[in-house]
């Protein structure tokens, strides 16, 4: 059987504590996975591969985005990470839902 994941208690926003908050929503995000808080700061991850087309002329490997009908079960869990940050953010509010949203 493979072991359970402890779910933590989302840290509620304050005003008042807003550093200490801070601090630990960016521990409880990073616990959750280790490419969230980059989707905090940097905004959506984009999905890409490289470009494979023979017309190239450099050595260079160009990257693209990757049609979603290419996408893996890891990449749609990868794009999804947006989705539950924002989670995250509406869970840690009490009201003002919407600034989460619209950010």
């Amino acid at each position: 059987m493979a072991p359970k994941m402890m779910k933590s208690k989302v840290p509620m926003f304050s005003v008042e504590d807003y550093d200490d908050w801070k601090i630990k929503m960016q521990v409880h995000l990073s616990a959750m996975n280790d490419e969230m808080w980059s989707v905090i700061e940097d905004g959506p991850l984009v999905i890409v591969k490289s470009n494979t087309s023979n017309d190239q002329t450099t050595e260079t490997v160009q990257i693209i985005p990757k049609p979603k009908k290419e996408w893996t079960d890891e990449d749609k869990r990868r794009n999804n990470l947006d989705n539950v940050a924002k989670n995250q953010g509406c869970k840690s509010r009490k009201s003002e839902i919407g600034r989460f949203l619209t950010a």
